[in-house]
């Protein structure tokens, strides 16, 4: 049990409590996913956040064959509104916003002075002066409110009432057009709309962390998160919904990052191979443009790259950093590593020094379990082009 001064405490199953303060939050579905058999959480952005439902293969298959609904309240948003907020917005991220329409989401990179990367989040615009930033985990509203203090800019930050679900999988699409109507089937990729359900108020886009078919639920008033959770829940069972975790199996087939696993604040956008969301040359100013430019001269001395890694199947997903070695040298280290029950291969992301990422490599990694071979692939592992996501 936690303990912290003037806490609740919430016992799930016989034996495991958690507690409850200011420090750490609940999100407004917590008690909607311990009835739906939650058995594990862990923190995020400084809020609890299901972490199980049984078992995390099982979990795969459900998202992979139906729908999972995830309660990812913990990827907070910061609220940025203002006159000057599309020019403060673009100073915050090195990927050019110049053609970002309302309606419209953008996956982007948040940047220091360095280089390094603090954030890799979806970015909403849900008007002209109104934007919501949504996290991964880390302190992002801290961060813009420090930038704005000598910005010079017309500016509020704020963190809003919004708390995510993700309805996820291939049968996303009828349980929302049961839920909404066949309008939203209309709905393009990463693009978002207003929307009501039976009076909770919602934004609703065409996103999500799976790399399946997806959709995500911004709900504007916490006090509506049991009610909401109910109602799709209610609306997917037909189609085989199932209460779910993201799956860190998906998302690594995927070649999807985790923030302070495969990426953070000394990482830069150019090792990750993510070009296309720096536009060093623009004209406009952003934080870290300087040291990009610098970067994209000098080029990189590790680059990412995926890696089959021979042996047993890998117990659950693992992000505990292995070195990498060639001919007894270390040359870089695993970020993330799962076994695919899809692939049937053990997969990983990972840092190495850009001598040994061209594929083909062969590698040594020192697993959990012992050494390991390893072999330098292509990735994203299974389905680069995002059809699954893309298409509706």
């Amino acid at each position: 049990m936690t303990n912290v001064s003037h806490s609740n405490v919430v016992q799930i199953g016989k034996k495991t409590e958690f507690g409850f303060g200011t420090q750490i939050r609940k999100s407004p579905y917590f008690d909607a996913t311990v009835r739906w058999g939650a058995t594990a959480f862990s923190v995020y952005n400084h809020m609890y956040i299901p972490r199980a439902f049984g078992d995390p293969v099982q979990n795969f298959w459900n998202l992979i064959n139906t729908a999972i609904l995830c309660d990812v309240a913990a990827e907070r948003q910061v609220e940025i509104t203002g006159p000057d907020a599309a020019i403060f917005m673009q100073n915050l991220t090195p990927r050019d916003l110049s053609g970002m329409a309302v309606g419209q989401c953008k996956y982007i990179l948040m940047t220091n002075a360095d280089g390094g990367i603090l954030n890799d989040p979806i970015l909403l615009r849900l008007a002209e002066s109104h934007f919501w930033i949504s996290l991964a985990d880390s302190d992002i509203l801290l961060w813009a409110q420090g930038v704005a203090i000598n910005s010079g800019l017309d500016v509020t930050i704020r963190e809003p009432d919004v708390s995510p679900l993700q309805l996820q999988g291939p049968q996303s699409g009828e349980i929302m057009r049961t839920l909404f109507g066949d309008s939203i089937l209309d709905m393009r990729y990463f693009w978002l709309r207003e929307l009501e359900l039976d009076g909770i108020p919602l934004i609703v886009s065409r996103t999500g962390w799976s790399s399946e078919l997806g959709y995500e639920l911004y709900l504007q008033d916490g006090s509506r998160g049991d009610e909401l959770w109910e109602k799709i829940m209610a609306a997917g069972l037909p189609f085989g919904l199932k209460p779910g975790h993201t799956s860190a199996i998906r998302r690594i087939e995927g070649g999807m990052l985790s923030y302070h696993a495969d990426a953070d604040i000394d990482t830069n956008p150019y090792e990750l191979g993510l070009d296309r969301l720096v536009m060093p040359d623009m004209e406009a100013e952003f934080i870290g443009k300087a040291a990009m430019r610098r970067i994209r001269e000098n080029g990189v001395s590790r680059k990412q790259v995926g890696l089959r890694i021979e042996g047993a199947p890998l117990e659950g997903p693992n992000t505990f950093f292995w070195p990498l070695s060639h001919e007894g040298e270390t040359v870089g280290k695993v970020t993330s590593a799962v076994y695919s029950p899809r692939l049937e291969q053990n997969i990983a992301l990972a840092m190495v020094s850009v001598e040994h990422s061209q594929l083909g490599t062969e590698l040594r990694v020192q697993t959990s379990s012992g050494p390991a071979n390893a072999m330098v692939v292509e990735k994203p592992f299974f389905d680069p082009k995002k059809t699954r996501a893309v298409s509706a």
